[in-house]
C-alpha cells in the first residue's frame, strides 16, 4: 500500500470527537482516497482514523488535521509529520474496553449505549476514545481487537467493558484550557522546545530548564495546565500531593520523595518524566519560619534532589502554589526552579474563551439557548476564576434541570429522550447562577449590597453625575482615559452632615458600576495586636488588585485615618493612616480600583489623604432642598394609600432643615400613628404627617450647613485643611 507522508495541523471544532482525520483534497483525488475510508496514522504510536475531505484552503499544502483525541492515540502533536497508509475497510467481531480513570459498573442497558455509540467508530488497539453516556463523554481504552488492526464497529460485534481502570489521569489538553495562551506558549518554550531539540542545547552546553514553579490564586488553572503539558508532550507523569508525604515517623517522608524522584529517573530513559507537586508551600515553607524538624529536613531533601550532586536527568520538576512567598528561598533559584510563571486571573477575553469551553457540550446538544450572551457574561463576571465559571455554567445548567424536573417527581433511568430535548438553558438561568456564586476569593469578604439604583435616591443630581463621571466610568470604559494618556481619579471622599445619603450613594455606585463591591466598616478594621490592623489594610487592596474592577468603600473612614501626631492610643491609628496612604498612593501599581469613602466628620480626616493621587475629588453631598425632598417623599410613600388631603409639595415646603433619613423617619412614624389608630386603616391623612412632624424634628441648621461649607472652600486651597473646631457637635 502507499504511505503518504502528512504535516499534523488543528482539526475543526466539529469534528472533535469523531475520529475523523481530514486530508489535503489533492492528495486524496492522487492516491484515490474517499470520504469514509478506513486510515492508518502513524506517528510514534499508531491511531485508526475515518478519512474527510479537508477545506478548499488545505488544498496542495500536504497536510492532515486531527483532533487532540488522534494526536493523543498517536502521540504527535501540531507541526509533526505522520505517515498515512489507506487500509481495507472491516469490521471488529470482538471489542474489549476498559475505563480511563473510573470505576464502571457496566448494566445492559449501558452495554447497549456504548454499542450504539460506537457503530461506524474506527478503533485499534491502545487507542482512546471517549463515548458520551447520560450526556457525559466517558474516556475508555480500547484493551483488544479481533481481528487485530485497525477495524470499525458494527452491529454484531461483541463488546467487552472491564470494570477495572487503566490510566491515573483524566485526559487533558491545551484546548481545554481557555484565557491562558500567553502561559501556554510560554510553557511550550521551556519544556517542549528542550524535549524536542536535544542535541542542539548539548551542543550549545546549554542546560534546559529542569524547574517551573507555577503561582496565582486558588481556581485559575495550574493543576490543570501541569496535567495538559504531561499529555501534550508524552511524558511520565507522577504528582505529589503536599500533605501525603509527610510521615510521623522519622526519616519517612524524605524516604518517599527519593522513591518518587528515582523511579521518575528510571521512567525518563525512554520518554521525559514530569513530577508535579501540587501545593508545594505545604512540603516547602521557609524553614527559619516552621517549628517543626519535620518540614526542615523535607526541604533540605527536596532541595538535594533537585540540584544535588547526583544528576536527575530528563526530570522536570513543575510545582503548583497559591502562597509563593511561603516558600523556602533557597528552590527559587536557577537550577531548582529556573523560572516562575504567574497565572493571572482570566481578563475579559479569557472569560469569553473559558466560556465557550464550558458550554461547548451544550451548544453540540443544542440546549444552548440563542439568547445566552457569553459576551455579556464575561463582560459581567468580573473576578472570576476558571474554577468559578465552570461552577457558573454548572449552576445555570442545574437551575434548567430544577425548572424542568420537579424535586417531587420519581427518579428515572435512564432518562426519557424527550426530557434531554426539551431542556433549554436560557440567558436567565445564567443570570441565576451569577447572582448565586460569589467569586470564590472574595467570599470571605463579601457584602451583599442592596439593589440600589440611581432612581431610588431622590435629588442629588450634582452628587450622582459627579459619581458617575469619577466611579462607574473609569470602571466601565478604562479604554478611554488610556486613549487620551490620563489616568483615572483613584479616590473619591463623600463628606456631609449625617443622613443627607452618603452610604445610600455608595451602594447605589456598587450596583449601577458592575464592579465587584468591598464594603470595609472603619471601626472593624481596628485591633488590639500590634500590625493587624495594617495587615486587614493590606489584605483588602491585594484582593483587589486581584480582582479588579473593584470600588472599595470604607464607611465611617475617620475611625480609622484621624489626624496623625495627636494621637493618644499605642499609635496604631497613624500606621493605618500609613498603609492607607502607601496603598493608595505608593510604589505599587492600583489599577481599575476606586477607593470610595464616607465621613460627616472631615475635619478629623489626615489632610495627607486629601491631595490629588489619593482622594481626587471631593465630593459635598449637601442637605437636600425643596425639589430632594419632594422626591424623598414620592419615593418613600410609594406603596403607602394616601389620602386627597396629603400634599407632598406642601410638606416638602415645611420640612426645611429635615434631611434624607430624617424624611424617612417622618414617613415611618406617620404610618405607625395610623395603625396606632386602627391596624385596618385604609388611608394615610394629612393629620397623620403632621402629628410625625410634632415628633421628629430636623437634624440640620445653618451652622452644619456653614461648617462643611467651610470646611470644604479650606480642603481645596493650599491652606491647612484642619483647624477647623468642630463646635458644632459639642
Amino acid at each position: 500500500m502507499v504511505r503518504i507522508v502528512l504535516k499534523v495541523l488543528d482539526a475543526d471544532r466539529r469534528d472533535y470527537g469523531k475520529g475523523i482525520a481530514r486530508l489535503d483534497p489533492e492528495v486524496m483525488e492522487k492516491y484515490g482516497i474517499m470520504d469514509g475510508d478506513l486510515l492508518l496514522i502513524e506517528g510514534d504510536m499508531e491511531a485508526a482514523a475515518l478519512a474527510g475531505s479537508g477545506n478548499t484552503q488545505d488544498r496542495g499544502k500536504g497536510v492532515i488535521r486531527l483532533d487532540p483525541l488522534l494526536r493523543h492515540n498517536a502521540r504527535v502533536e501540531i507541526g509533526d509529520i505522520v505517515v498515512v497508509e489507506k487500509v481495507e475497510r472491516r469490521y471488529a467481531k470482538v471489542v474489549k474496553l476498559a475505563p480511563t480513570n473510573y470505576h464502571a459498573s457496566i448494566e445492559g442497558y449501558v452495554l447497549e449505549s456504548i454499542r450504539s455509540k460506537l457503530i461506524g467508530y474506527p478503533l485499534m488497539e491502545d487507542n482512546e476514545i471517549q463515548v458520551v453516556i447520560a450526556d457525559m463523554p466517558i474516556p475508555f481504552k480500547v484493551i483488544s481487537i479481533k481481528p487485530r488492526g485497525p477495524a470499525l464497529v458494527s452491529d454484531e460485534t461483541e463488546i467487552y467493558v472491564f470494570e477495572e481502570p487503566v490510566g491515573e489521569f483524566p485526559r487533558v489538553t491545551f484546548e481545554d484550557i481557555g484565557g491562558l495562551g500567553n502561559i501556554i506558549d510560554k510553557i511550550r518554550e521551556m519544556i517542549e522546545i528542550p524535549l524536542k531539540y536535544r542535541k542542539v542545547f548539548r551542543k550549545l552546553g546549554i542546560e534546559p530548564p529542569k524547574g517551573i514553579l507555577l503561582y496565582g490564586p486558588p481556581g485559575t488553572g495550574k493543576t490543570l495546565l501541569a496535567k495538559a503539558l504531561a499529555n501534550e508532550v508524552n511524558a511520565y507523569f507522577v504528582t505529589i500531593n503536599g500533605p501525603e508525604i509527610m510521615s510521623k515517623y522519622y526519616g519517612e517522608s524524605e524516604q518517599r520523595l527519593r522513591e518518587i524522584f528515582k523511579l521518575a529517573k528510571k521512567k525518563s530513559r525512554k520518554n521525559p518524566a514530569i513530577i508535579f507537586i501540587d501545593e508545594i508551600d505545604a512540603i516547602a515553607p521557609k524553614r527559619d519560619e516552621v517549628v517543626g524538624e519535620v518540614e526542615r529536613r523535607v526541604v533540605a531533601q527536596l532541595l538535594a534532589l533537585m540540584d544535588g550532586l547526583e544528576s536527575r536527568g530528563n526530570v522536570i520538576v513543575i510545582a503548583a502554589t497559591n502562597r509563593p512567598n511561603a516558600l523556602d528561598p533557597a528552590l527559587r533559584r536557577p537550577g531548582r526552579f529556573d523560572r516562575e510563571i504567574e497565572i493571572p486571573m482570566p481578563d475579559k477575553k479569557g472569560r469569553l474563551e473559558i466560556l465557550k469551553i464550558h458550554t461547548r457540550r451544550l451548544r453540540e446538544l443544542g440546549i444552548l439557548s440563542e439568547d445566552v450572551d457569553l459576551n455579556k457574561l464575561a463582560e459581567i463576571t468580573h473576578g472570576y476564576t476558571g474554577a468559578d465559571l465552570a461552577a457558573l455554567v454548572k449552576e445555570a445548567v442545574l437551575h434548567a434541570i430544577r425548572r424542568q424536573i420537579p424535586l417531587d417527581q420519581p427518579s428515572e433511568w435512564p432518562l426519557p429522550d424527550d426530557l434531554l430535548t426539551s431542556i433549554k438553558i436560557t440567558f436567565e438561568d445564567f443570570l441565576f447562577a451569577y447572582r448565586s456564586i460569589v467569586p470564590s476569593g472574595l467570599r470571605e469578604i463579601h457584602v451583599e449590597v442592596p439593589d440600589v439604583r440611581w432612581s431610588d435616591i431622590g435629588g442629588l443630581e450634582e452628587v450622582k453625575r459627579s459619581l458617575r463621571e469619577n466611579v462607574e466610568l473609569p470602571l466601565r470604559y478604562p479604554e478611554i482615559y488610556e486613549r487620551y494618556g490620563i489616568k483615572p481619579p483613584r479616590g473619591v471622599l463623600l463628606y456631609g452632615p449625617p443622613g443627607c445619603g452618603k452610604t445610600l450613594l455608595a451602594k447605589a455606585v456598587a450596583t449601577e458600576s458592575g464592579a465587584n463591591f468591598i464594603a470595609v466598616k472603619g471601626p472593624e478594621i481596628m485591633s488590639k495586636w500590634v500590625g493587624e490592623s495594617e495587615r486587614a489594610i493590606r489584605e483588602i487592596f491585594r484582593k483587589a488588585r486581584l480582582y479588579a474592577p473593584v470600588v472599595i468603600f470604607f464607611d465611617e473612614i475617620d475611625a480609622i485615618a484621624s489626624l496623625r501626631g495627636i494621637e493618644t492610643d499605642s499609635g496604631a491609628s497613624e500606621r493605618v493612616v500609613t498603609q492607607l496612604i502607601t496603598e493608595m498612593d505608593g510604589i505599587q501599581k492600583l489599577e481599575n480600583v476606586v477607593v470610595l469613602a464616607a465621613t460627616n466628620r472631615p475635619d478629623l480626616l489626615d489632610p495627607a489623604l486629601l491631595r490629588p493621587g489619593r482622594f481626587d475629588k471631593l465630593i459635598y453631598v449637601p442637605p437636600p432642598d425643596f425639589n430632594a425632598r419632594l422626591e424623598i417623599l414620592r419615593i418613600h410613600t410609594r406603596s403607602i394609600p394616601l389620602s386627597r388631603d396629603v400634599d407632598l409639595v406642601e410638606l416638602a415646603r415645611i420640612t426645611e432643615g429635615y434631611s434624607g433619613a430624617d424624611l424617612e423617619a417622618v414617613v415611618r412614624e406617620t404610618v405607625m400613628l395610623a395603625l396606632r389608630e386602627s391596624p385596618f386603616i385604609e388611608m394615610v391623612g394629612r393629620k397623620h404627617f403632621m402629628n410625625a412632624l410634632e415628633l421628629v424634628k430636623p437634624s440640620i441648621n445653618d451652622a452644619i450647613i456653614k461648617f462643611y461649607i467651610e470646611w470644604g472652600n479650606r480642603a481645596r486651597q493650599t491652606l491647612p485643611r484642619h483647624g477647623i473646631k468642630p463646635s458644632i457637635y459639642t
